[in-house]
């Protein structure tokens, strides 16, 4: 969506969202309005700009041996996400992510709930853990920082702001930069 914004613009927005001038709703929904191109143009873009982490699909398949449920929860773009996890042989993976309204005059996110960040990732945890499932949560950023802290077990990318907030927390989590490191690791 960078590409349709413009990268001042973009970045005028992330820093707000860092500031906490912006909440991540009002940042997605600011970004959106700036793409006006259809569907398919915006995910052969992101297709030819993007690069699907390598380890994913692997680490997919380690769970799917041990028959770990697997779910992405996800802020973004539901119908982006599916094409790309479809692209790269993944279709079958469960994904929770915010709908789009496209139209020449902007986009439009269908947010799953009202929270702030526009999908209540904690939610989906909390509901694992109600159902006695033992939750494991890996994240990255500022959306996931709530849905952390309700999982048993937390893996965070090595450098990003999940990192930074569950060590200023003193919460226990495991720092990784690729998911064979958290199949090396989970469940201990």
């Amino acid at each position: 969506m960078r590409t349709y914004a413009g990268a001042r613009f973009w970045e005028d927005l992330e820093e707000k969202l860092s500031a906490g001038a912006m909440t991540l709703r009002e940042v997605l929904s600011a970004q959106a309005a700036h793409v006006r191109v259809p569907l398919d143009e915006a995910d052969a873009l992101l297709a030819s700009r993007t690069r699907f982490d390598p380890s994913f699909a692997p680490f997919v398949h380690f769970c799917e041996e041990r028959g770990y449920e697997l779910t992405v929860v996800s802020s973004g773009v539901q119908p982006l996400i599916d094409r790309a996890f479809e692209r790269n042989g993944l279709a079958r993976v469960r994904v929770l992510a915010n709908g789009i309204d496209t139209s020449e005059e902007g986009w439009r996110f269908r947010f799953r709930d009202a929270s702030d960040n526009g999908h209540d990732k904690a939610a989906a945890v909390r509901a694992a853990n109600a159902a006695g499932k033992y939750t494991v949560y890996i994240g990255d950023g500022p959306s996931d920082f709530e849905a952390a802290v309700a999982a048993r077990q937390r893996y965070a990318k090595a450098g990003r702001g999940l990192e930074r907030y569950l060590s200023e927390q003193a919460i226990p989590f495991t720092p990784f930069t690729q998911f064979t490191e958290i199949e090396a690791s989970i469940g201990r």
